[in-house]
């Protein structure tokens, strides 16, 4: 298996350089649509892409190109990337719905003077299938194409 350019294992370099490109097209996204661009977002969860689902992907096709597409070690990255991905398209998504009604809960009771709220919770915890999606096809091609 090829040493990585990054970190010395290259399907973890891989995944890393798919995290980071995705996260760099959220900064892109962000400035184009919303003329603004906040330094946080290189770091930040939710919006498209996943980063998570770039993550997990390129490492998964990364795994089979390197040790095998029938490896255990594929088997083992690829049903990762699919739990990875179910929980940010539902569980993380769910929690962010409820984190966005308990926020508007906490200003009403605010509003009433009965709550003095600190501040308000993050609500973009989850994806949209079509961000998961988006984020898994940048994470295989960056697997498949990125040269080792």
């Amino acid at each position: 298996m090829p040493k990585g350019f990054l970190s010395g294992n290259i399907i973890l370099d891989l995944g890393i350089t798919a995290w980071f490109l995705a996260q760099l097209i959220k900064c892109v996204l962000e400035l184009l649509f919303q003329r603004k661009l906040t330094p946080r977002t290189l770091v930040s969860s939710g919006g498209m892409p996943s980063s998570h689902s770039s993550f997990v992907c390129a490492m998964s096709v990364g795994s089979g190109r390197f040790c095998g597409w029938g490896s255990p070690l594929f088997a083992l990255a690829a049903g990762l990337a699919a739990v990875v991905m179910y929980d940010a398209c539902n569980v993380r998504r769910a929690a962010g719905e409820n984190t966005r009604m308990l926020n508007s809960l906490l200003g009403q009771l605010g509003e009433l003077g009965h709550l003095t709220p600190e501040g308000a919770l993050k609500e973009i915890l989850g994806h949209t299938p079509l961000q998961v999606l988006v984020g898994a096809l940048l994470g295989c091609g960056v697997g498949f194409f990125v040269p080792a």
